[in-house]
């Protein structure tokens, strides 16, 4: 458990979300948290992806990848 301070406002607006979604204060918050932390996870992952995705040579090999793929697609569709 943790104690922290809220504006009255702010609390008043979780209030009004969690009662939509009939849920306690507690349970809203902990739900918002994990969904923030996870964003955050997520957004380090994709930064992470492209930019390994930006290097030169990763793009080359993509493209390479992408036209074989086609080539073998093509001569599948023709039987």
């Amino acid at each position: 458990k943790i104690a922290i301070s809220v504006p009255e406002e702010v609390l008043a607006q979780v209030d009004k979300a969690a009662a939509e979604r009939g849920e306690n204060r507690s349970r809203f918050i902990t739900q918002m948290l994990m969904l923030l932390a996870q964003a955050r996870t997520d957004r380090e992952i994709s930064r992470r992806v492209d930019a390994v995705f930006a290097r030169p040579e990763v793009a080359r090999e993509q493209v390479r990848t992408a036209q074989a793929s086609a080539k073998v697609l093509a001569k599948v569709v023709k039987r």
